[in-house]
This record gives structure tokens, C-alpha cells and sequence, in this order.
């Protein structure tokens, strides 16, 4: 069936990749970006489809705005996809202030604008579909991408909620958590943080055990995301790429390990 969905952070990488994959089966979708020459190339071939619209998800009026334009061009918006995000790259012990600022103006802040102007649409639709981009970082943390990894884990607690408070609406919440894929999220859409040589060892080990098969290929991610779309009952959380299921599987089988370990001390802590 025919969806109108609404992604930010599409001009380029997953989301336009995405965008493109729900315009060429007939979907509806109001694309928001920084540039809007940036989607000239689907403008051009699907003129009667697609909104294209700048924002900045940092601004709140903004964002209510750009939501009210969608509904008023389409009449609904069946799927919101919060997608723009860019990640930061430094030791917690390098950031400045404005970046760590920064950082969750756009991850964080900017998805709950979205979010918020968006439920009282589909409260009245009886129905929705709210998709939060987080990470296999919002699962588990990596040296130098603390502020992220923070941004990311903070998502995911928000919409962890979230999906209690609107499931009696009808509306359904799922965090996408993706590994790292073959896009410039390391390179030109990313920020690096003033260094300091104390870390230069830290920050060699994660290069050296970052390996090329752990990158996703794009394209590869659309079928899953047309699934999810499309699911009656889809899930609160959906990993996107084989490494991503191998890291949060670790994690959460060493997490166990030390939270039965130090049961005896939790119990205790009860006091009852």
C-alpha cells in the first residue's frame, strides 16, 4: 500500500539511498536536507512524489514547521524516519564544549522536534509509524566516539519510552541501528575533535581493528528498510549488518557475566 513517508538527512548516504527506494515503488516522501540541490536528480524524475524541503533539525519552529507543510501537501504522514545525524569523532577528554553541544543539537534534539510535531498527526490517523535512526553505537561504545555512542544510548532511552506512551494511538516505534557502512559517515559529513597525542595509541587500535568486511554495502540496507516499513507489527529494534549483531551480542553476554557476578552485592544494595 502506498505510504507518505517523511525522512530528514537526505541528500545523501543511507538517506537518500532510502528516499530513492520508496519513490521509485510509488511511496509518497517529503525529504528534508541542508541543500535542496541536492535532490534535484529525483526531483526531476518524481515531480508529483516528492517534497523536497531545507531544514535545519536544530530548529524547533522549524521543524513543526516543515511537518505541517508535509501534512498539508500529502494529507498524512504514515512513516517518519529521523535519519540526519552526523557523527563526532574524539577522546572524551578532547571535546570542547560547543561540540558536545552540537553534537546532541542535531542527534538528539533534532529527532525529538520531529518527533513531537509528528505524534499529534498520527494520534489522529490512528495509526503511524515513528523510525529513529540510532546506531550499534547507541548498544555498545567505541574509544573516541563517546559523544556519539552518548547521543546514540540517549535515543534509544527516549524511544524506548516513547513507544509505550503512543502504542495506544496506534503508533508504532522502532530504532534502527545500523554498523558501519560504506558512506562518508568518517569523512566529510563527520567532525574531528583537536587531538591530543595521548591518544594516539587508542585511537591506532581502533583503526587497525576496523576491517573492511565490518562495512556494510548501502544499498544492501533498502530491502530491510522496505520491510520494516511495510511490517503490521514491526519490531522496537532492528540491527542493520552482520558485525553490528556480533558486537551487541558480545557486549550483552559480558554484561550479564558481570551483573551475575556482583548479584550478591545488588541484592544486598535492596536493603529488603
Amino acid at each position: 500500500m502506498k505510504k507518505t513517508i517523511f525522512i530528514t538527512g537526505a541528500s545523501r548516504g543511507l538517506g537518500k539511498i532510502w528516499t530513492e527506494a520508496f519513490l521509485k515503488r510509488g511511496d509518497n516522501v517529503v525529504a528534508t536536507v541542508r541543500n535542496i540541490d541536492s535532490l534535484n536528480d529525483l526531483a526531476d524524475q518524481y515531480p508529483q512524489n516528492l517534497l523536497v524541503l531545507t531544514l535545519d533539525v536544530t530548529d524547533k519552529k522549524a521543524s513543526f514547521e516543515a511537518v505541517s507543510k508535509a501534512k498539508s501537501y500529502f494529507g498524512a504522514i504514515d512513516v517518519l524516519i529521523n535519519n540526519a545525524g552526523y557523527g563526532h569523532f574524539g577522546a572524551v577528554e578532547e571535546l570542547e564544549e560547543q561540540e558536545i553541544r552540537a553534537q546532541f543539537e542535531t542527534n538528539v534534539f533534532g529527532l525529538i522536534w520531529l518527533t513531537q510535531a509528528v505524534i499529534p498527526i498520527m494520534r489522529e490517523q490512528k495509526s503511524g509509524h515513528i523510525i529513529q535512526v540510532s546506531s550499534a553505537l547507541g548498544v555498545v561504545a567505541f574509544p573516541t566516539l563517546g559523544i556519539y555512542s552518548a547521543s546514540k544510548f540517549a535515543i534509544e532511552g527516549l524511544s524506548e519510552s516513547l513507544a509505550s506512551e503512543v502504542a495506544a494511538f496506534g503508533i508504532k516505534v522502532t530504532l534502527l541501528e545500523p554498523n558501519g557502512y560504506e558512506t562518508d559517515f568518517g569523512g566529510a559529513s563527520a567532525i574531528q575533535s583537536n587531538p591530543l597525542e595521548q591518544y594516539d595509541v587508542v585511537k591506532k587500535a581502533l583503526h587497525e581493528g576496523n576491517k573492511p568486511e565490518d562495512n556494510g554495502v548501502p544499498s544492501a540496507t533498502v530491502t530491510a528498510v522496505l520491510k520494516l516499513v511495510d511490517a503490521e507489527n514491526p519490531p522496537l529494534r532492528l540491527i542493520l549488518g552482520k558485525a553490528g549483531i556480533e558486537w551487541i551480542k558480545h557486549a550483552y553476554s559480558e554484561r550479564m557475566k558481570t551483573w551475575d557476578e556482583w548479584q550478591d552485592v545488588s541484592v544486598a544494595a535492596h536493603g529488603k
